[in-house]
């Protein structure tokens, strides 16, 4: 099953705006006409009930949207790109890996069709017929498109269950599973039988509640032992937790004190969730000769104890009906349990509004930081000294000329901007 991938994404970029003016026969100087480009597209994550794991990410980890187009003549806006919607299994949450490896939660899906924006694409590009002003009537000024969003993703599934199994491996958790549900789980009697959890849905007449059954977990669990960490998420969302116990083993307290250890080690509220402990195999003669002990040797956990045979299916529907009724009382005091943090509509954009742009140096070039001043470089027509002349007017007014100054720039240095070189 995969539940765990780390992706990449990136929104489309913007269209580039246009330099252009109108020459139409009666019209020789018609003005600039030049049209600003298409916005990109963005990555869209979609929640969908049709997938049940992250599969569709497994060999692709890469995944890009669709960018604007350029503008053209005559005031024609570049086409925007499409957005790139991406499906995930719901319970799916969206974490952001920053440069220095610190995550960022940005959303958890878990209704269908919701949806959350991961990757904006980038704004279209001005064309020149957006710098006309009663003093500059001929603009060679335009736009290079905004870059669209890059992002580094982990995605981390966690099954959307109301009640989880969970237990020692042999202590009978698929055969309940497929006693109590019309599920069909792989049973055998060696240990890890289970490599991935496995879904049912339990319907008792007057509620219908999703069982999961949690592979077998072992001391260690919390650290990556045996395939503990594989699975542990998974009972995160659950209401209520079936701690079964093979009602054969040597000491049964001591199996669930184990595991109860490993999910207080693991956290995330793993401990504080309720349970019933379920004593399995009373089709045993041994078993359910020693009934009455084991209830005494586990009644220190102060939890409700049932006794079934799962093979057998004796108590299981008296176990199910138990479970309905507690997680109907759970469902009604809160919601499914999420994420603590708020889900984001959209990744913020953190471009601070700031009066000059960032000046350093390299050797003897001076490289200007500041990604507007970048685009309107790269965007006009420089290849006139008209051109230029509206270029550093433009860069006065945005502050990049002052910061230039203050930085020691003379005439004739070398400025950078982004790959352009100009002659200041």
């Amino acid at each position: 099953m995969i539940d765990l991938v780390n992706i990449r994404v990136r929104g489309g970029n913007g269209g580039n705006g246009c330099v252009s003016f109108l020459r139409e026969k009666n019209r020789p100087k018609g003005g600039p006409d030049g049209g600003t480009g298409g916005h990109g597209g963005s990555v869209v994550f979609v929640a969908s009930h049709d997938l049940s794991a992250l599969s569709y990410f497994r060999h692709r980890k890469q995944f890009a949207a669709q960018p604007g187009a350029s503008g053209g003549s005559k005031d024609m806006t570049g086409k925007g790109g499409e957005d790139l919607l991406l499906p995930v299994a719901m319970g799916t949450e969206v974490w952001q890996i920053g440069d220095d490896a610190t995550e960022t939660f940005l959303g958890d899906l878990v209704d269908e069709d919701q949806r959350i924006i991961v990757a904006k694409g980038g704004k279209g590009g001005r064309g020149n017929s957006t710098y006309v002003t009663s003093t500059q009537q001929a603009p060679y000024l335009a736009e290079q498109g905004e870059r669209g969003q890059r992002l580094q993703l982990r995605l981390e599934l966690k099954l959307l269950a109301d009640v989880g199994i969970i237990g020692k491996p042999n202590a009978g958790k698929s055969t309940l599973l497929a006693a109590a549900t019309a599920a069909h789980p792989k049973i055998a009697a060696y240990p890890f039988t289970t490599l991935e959890p496995e879904l049912g849905v339990v319907d008792v007449g007057w509620i219908t509640f999703i069982l999961a059954d949690i592979p077998g977990l072992i001391e260690g669990a919390h650290k990556g032992a045996g395939l503990g960490l594989e699975f542990l998420r998974h009972a995160t969302r659950t209401r209520l937790l079936i701690h079964l116990v093979d009602g054969s083993a040597e000491d049964p307290a001591k199996e669930i004190s184990d595991v109860n250890h490993e999910l207080s080690a693991y956290g995330a509220g793993l401990e504080d969730k309720p349970q019933l402990i379920v004593i399995n195999k009373s089709d045993i003669p041994e078993v359910a000769a020693r009934e009455q002990a084991l209830r005494s040797a586990v009644e220190s956990f102060d939890c409700p104890v049932y006794v079934i045979s799962a093979a057998g299916t004796a108590g299981v529907r008296d176990l199910m009906l138990a479970v309905a009724r507690q997680v109907d009382e759970l469902r009604k005091e809160e919601p499914m349990p999420l994420h603590t943090a708020a889900p984001l509509a959209r990744v913020p954009r953190t471009r601070a509004r700031r009066r000059y742009a960032t000046v350093v140096k390299d050797g003897d070039v001076y490289v200007v930081l500041d990604a507007p001043a970048e685009r309107l470089v790269a965007g006009s027509d420089n290849r006139g000294w008209v051109g230029r002349v509206q270029i550093k007017a433009q860069l006065t007014k945005m502050g990049v000329t002052k910061s230039l100054e203050d930085a020691g720039v003379q005439l004739g240095d070398t400025v950078r901007f982004g790959e352009i070189e100009l002659q200041w």
